[in-house]
């Protein structure tokens, strides 16, 4: 089996655009992992859970994640923000990929997804208390199924990429370093 990176964090954490940054700095494959449950359900996330609810959302996101993860090429993983909600889906990250938590202040993801029509669970609400009911739930998974935490407050999304190459590469673990 090939050796994955994941990226994990709340909605709008910069989870895809760092995970670009990452797979094109690497040469690895770069996957959205909502884009990939979106090409499998035939819809929008949004218009899914709208009609099925969250829980038939999860189902097939935990399915959709296994299979990511068992990719024959290294792949970066932007997972949907609430794909640690499941065990199943915490103990594949670990075991199948090496995680990293892009921690990001509520705050700081408000003012990004100001306007935002995309992420279910911001919709009609507004963002700053909703991220913060987020990270009192979702927090202590992200660290529970990090390898590494990254405070991506005070860098731009090329750093952030840069750090994760440079750890990958310190760790051993890929030639993701070589940038």
């Amino acid at each position: 089996m090939a050796t994955h990176l994941a990226l994990v964090g709340l909605p709008g954490s910069g989870k895809s655009t760092i995970g670009r940054q990452v797979a094109r700095q690497g040469g690895w494959t770069f996957v959205d992992a909502d884009h990939a449950i979106e090409e499998q359900l035939g819809c929008t996330i949004r218009d899914y859970f709208a009609q099925h609810g969250e829980a038939a959302f999860r189902d097939v996101e935990a399915q959709v994640l296994a299979g990511l993860l068992q990719a024959p090429r290294p792949t970066v993983i932007a997972t949907g923000g609430g794909a640690v909600l499941r065990a199943e889906n915490r103990a594949a990250l670990r075991a199948g990929s090496t995680v990293f938590y892009l921690q990001a202040a509520p705050e700081d993801i408000a003012r990004r997804l100001r306007g935002d029509t995309v992420r279910p669970l911001m919709q009609g609400v507004d963002a700053l208390p909703r991220l913060q009911e987020l990270l009192k739930v979702r927090g202590p998974l992200y660290r529970e199924v990090a390898h590494y935490v990254l405070d991506t407050q005070r860098h731009n999304p090329n750093q952030v990429a840069r750090k994760i190459c440079m750890q990958m590469d310190v760790a051993g673990l890929t030639g993701l370093g070589s940038i």
